[in-house]
């Protein structure tokens, strides 16, 4: 029993440096996808997000997500981390998949990601200091309750509400915020002009590129942790669902806009492929290798056709996020009810409550928390401050010295 327990909790720590990994591939995104002039500014907020996340989650969220019995809405079992022991050792009967400790870093990872989603969102116009103090409340507060709501066993949960991985506990619940932030800090100068749509080419591909295969090998440990265990069949099949869906859904959005737009944009190809992996996450364990490539290339082309409908509302996300990550995520979650094991319409009402449950809730919080930022400290930096560049301005300096530039 006691070697079983160890697999299975290396398999999770691996999972967990895998999940870790994903913050490298988020940043590198983020910055590809962005002019230079902003780039310090985005590697600061994402090196904020996974180091004041996991300290709120050890001394806050851990125990507001898993508060143990509660009445299925909101519960907290303490400030700071109290492993269960037995005779002054720890108690290895905790759960058959893992330790107490692996639990908690494991899931802190996870917490961190849905501030990293709204990192991209607001990109290049966001104070600093507001973004800063979003990130402690929402990753702090908003996340962990939310978080009950299913995996810590509250009302979805009980409802038959079903999110393997967090298509929507982590990626919608980042996407909700995103699109809330984007409204209330409105485009970047230049973005929309005399009814045509600016573009604002970001600085490195290469960068941008790998990223996104940084981020699709983190999800081996993102999706294949989820399984909870070492478990052979279910991970193996995790991992092959996780995969086809990553690959249909970079071809098939690819291939899709090409034909709207009539030239090959790796940026749809690299965003397709990051649709494909939020839509399987809800599902990745249920579903067959065919279920998966059908549900990847339906996300390529709802990515395609949700970066048009942003731009359509004049609202600017630098790197795709909200389609991504919300509109794939819902997909995702949705998906469930049609493909999954339990496939039908009442387990696909059940998914639909459970989306609707989340945006109110994600909504209704992120609002409060920018609109009073907005009326308090501001949200968004002066014209002069974004024209020239965040890095200049909130960090004084320059992420490429030496070549002399600053791309504008």
């Amino acid at each position: 029993m006691e070697g079983i327990l160890t697999i299975n909790n290396v398999w999770m720590m691996i999972c967990t440096a895998l999940v870790f990994f994903m913050h490298m591939g988020f940043a590198l995104l983020e910055i590809g996808l962005t002019r230079q002039k902003n780039t310090i500014n985005i590697l600061f907020k994402n090196l904020f997000i996974i180091t004041v996340g996991l300290l709120l989650y050890c001394l806050l969220g851990f125990n507001l997500m898993y508060p143990g019995e509660f009445n299925g809405y909101f519960g907290f079992a303490g400030f700071g981390l109290d492993s269960p022991l037995t005779d002054g050792s720890l108690d290895l009967a905790y759960n058959e998949g893992y330790t107490y400790w692996t639990d908690f870093l494991f899931q802190g990872m996870f917490a961190a990601t849905a501030a990293t989603i709204v990192s991209g969102a607001v990109a290049e116009r966001i104070k600093l200091n507001s973004f800063m103090i979003f990130v402690i409340l929402y990753v702090g507060i908003v996340y962990p309750i939310a978080g009950s709501w299913k995996w810590g066993g509250g009302f979805l949960d009980e409802m038959g509400f079903y999110d393997f991985a967090g298509s929507t506990l982590v990626h919608s619940v980042g996407g909700w915020a995103a699109l809330v932030a984007i409204y209330l800090l409105g485009a970047r100068i230049g973005k929309f002009k005399d009814g045509k749509i600016g573009a604002f080419p970001g600085h490195s591909m290469p960068f941008a590129t790998a990223g996104v295969l940084i981020l699709w090998l983190g999800w081996f440990g993102f999706n294949g942790g989820s399984v909870l265990s070492a478990d052979p069949e279910l991970t193996s099949l995790t991992l092959v669902t996780t995969c086809l869906a990553a690959a249909a859904g970079g071809v098939a959005s690819f291939i899709f806009s090409s034909i709207l737009y009539k030239n090959y944009d790796i940026t749809m190809f690299l965003n397709g492929i990051l649709g494909g992996l939020v839509g399987i996450t809800a599902g990745a364990d249920q579903m067959s290798p065919t279920d998966a490539i059908l549900i990847g290339a339906i996300a390529g082309v709802i990515i395609v056709l949700g970066v048009a409908l942003i731009d359509k509302l004049k609202l600017d996300d630098p790197v795709g996020a909200v389609a991504v990550h919300l509109i794939c995520g819902i997909w995702g979650t949705l998906a469930v009810g049609i493909f999954g094991n339990m496939a039908g319409i009442d387990q696909f009402i059940t998914q639909l409550i459970g989306v609707g449950a989340y945006a109110v809730f994600c909504i209704v919080t992120s609002f409060i928390i920018f609109y009073v930022l907005k009326l308090t400290l501001g949200l968004r930096v002066s014209a002069k401050e974004e024209t020239e560049g965040l890095d200049i301005h909130e960090h004084g300096m320059d992420a490429y010295p030496d070549f002399g530039l600053n791309q504008k």
